[in-house]
């Protein structure tokens, strides 16, 4: 097996952009066709300007040449589709138990502690060990957790307490494998490529997202339905089981000699982050879209109460925007401003999730959630991009694990807060309030910080 490390693989630049010439019209520049016999030129340059469009807009798959990362891709696409079922069973049987939002959102606290515990500390010892090892015991703890849930399920055991103690051991090896994940990334594709590999693995995670909980939406309706989708879950779980067990040797960037890290390396990493205003942003505003206005939480009470239905397209929308964004994200790799573009995605989603909580119809709710999805593939994209290229790779493990923080753990305090909001105020306002905030506080952050707001691509910290 290659060592991508001491080897990386040499990929052939891509050929240059060019227009199809057709045997028609090569035929009359050469023959001296009777220029009246040519297509009117209003009509030819209006095609030729949307192939060209198109072939820009694409998503970029030169990634998908490498065997190593390709194996990767397939994993994640095909075991996010388990771990978004689950994503939507796990709520709904707890909504079913209890018949409260409240508990539904004390779900995302219970992941909240373990998220913050091993992402900070799991990114820390990705940068100590070899990180394909760290990797694949992460993946095998959540394997086996989603089995725990479905014997939960088998044996009528009906408790939420075991269900949220479950949700907290996933959280927390979801949290070391999603560290080691991001930080081996742009060691398995070639620097230039690091953009258009995260675009594939958002979009086709999103893919997942949206084939997750239309599965869980179709054997949650059969006997035994919670068990099923725990079941899928760890079947399809054991392709990204295969693709960790086929990685390469990663050994840590120090070469084993930094020891095994303590708290003094994660407060290294944390240092690193207070020294960048570019990193900061990119971790705050991330942090406010989340938290202010993450709605999934609340998808079970307006399913049951505002909607009558559809708690699976609800939570199939988001990702549903997203995959149909990254199919056409070939541009987001030639965006310069970067720190302008990811406030400006930011701020369109959280418009898009307030006015989404305003409507009372289902589909006009599904398409504003699917705009909000379009939005946070933009953002997301940027801000791995930020961060991998902005952070050398012995920092990089750690800058990965508050990274997975903010990505896990703000959802779940969006959660807590949704739910909470929604036991004490009507369903509207939990729901759309925060995000009009969320949309003013981010936009007022990025013209306060110039450094941020002037951030360009391919800037290094």
């Amino acid at each position: 097996m290659v060592d991508l490390v001491s080897h990386p693989p040499q990929i052939p630049p891509p050929p240059a952009d060019s227009e199809p010439v057709s045997s028609a019209s090569a035929a009359g520049a050469s023959h001296g066709a009777d220029p009246g016999d040519a297509p009117p030129r209003g009509r030819t340059r209006p095609v030729g300007r949307v192939r060209t469009l198109l072939s820009r807009s694409v998503a970029d798959t030169r990634p998908l040449s490498l065997p190593v990362f390709r194996r990767t891709f397939v994993g994640q696409s095909v075991s996010v589709i388990g771990l978004m079922a689950s994503s939507v069973a796990v709520p709904v049987e707890l909504y079913a138990l209890t018949h409260s939002s409240a508990v539904v959102g004390v779900s995302g606290l219970a992941a909240l502690l373990p998220t913050v515990v091993f992402g900070l500390y799991g990114g820390a010892v990705a940068d100590a060990v070899d990180r394909r090892k760290l990797y694949l015991g992460s993946c095998w703890l959540t394997w086996i957790v989603s089995l725990a849930l479905m014997l939960q399920s088998l044996l009528h055991v009906r408790s939420p307490a075991l269900i949220l103690v479950l949700v907290a051991v996933q959280s927390g090896g979801f949290a070391v494998s999603s560290s080691v994940r991001g930080a081996i990334v742009p060691r398995l594709v070639p620097t230039g490529q690091i953009s258009a590999a995260n675009g594939l693995l958002y979009s086709v995670g999103n893919l997942g997202q949206v084939l997750g909980p239309l599965l869980a939406g179709v054997l949650l309706g059969l006997p035994g339905g919670f068990a099923l989708v725990y079941g899928a879950d760890a079947v399809l779980f054991t392709v990204a089981l295969y693709a960790a067990f086929r990685l390469p040797r990663l050994p840590s960037p120090s070469g084993g000699s930094a020891g095994f890290p303590g708290l003094r390396s994660v407060a290294d990493g944390l240092l690193f982050i207070s020294r960048h205003p570019v990193l900061i942003m990119s971790f705050l505003v991330d942090i406010a879209a989340m938290v202010l206005a993450t709605p999934e939480a609340l998808f079970p009470q307006a399913a049951a109460e505002r909607f009558h239905g559809g708690v699976g397209p609800l939570y199939s929308a988001i990702a549903a925007g997203a995959l149909v964004a990254g199919l056409f994200s070939g541009w987001i790799g030639r965006v310069r401003r970067q720190g302008v573009a990811l406030t400006a995605a930011v701020i369109v989603w959280a418009t898009a999730i307030a006015a989404a909580g305003l409507t009372r119809t289902l589909w006009a709710a599904i398409a504003l959630l699917a705009l909000a999805g379009a939005a946070d593939l933009v953002s997301a994209v940027y801000r791995q991009t930020i961060l991998q290229s902005y952070v050398p790779d012995h920092l990089r493990g750690r800058l990965q694990g508050v990274h997975t923080v903010v990505v896990a753990g703000g959802p779940r305090l969006g959660d807590l807060r949704a739910g909470t909001m929604a036991a004490v105020i009507p369903l509207t306002l939990a729901w759309s309030a925060s995000a009009f905030v969320c949309a003013a506080l981010v936009l007022a952050a990025a013209l306060a910080v110039r450094p941020f707001w002037r951030y360009r691509a391919g800037t290094a910290g």
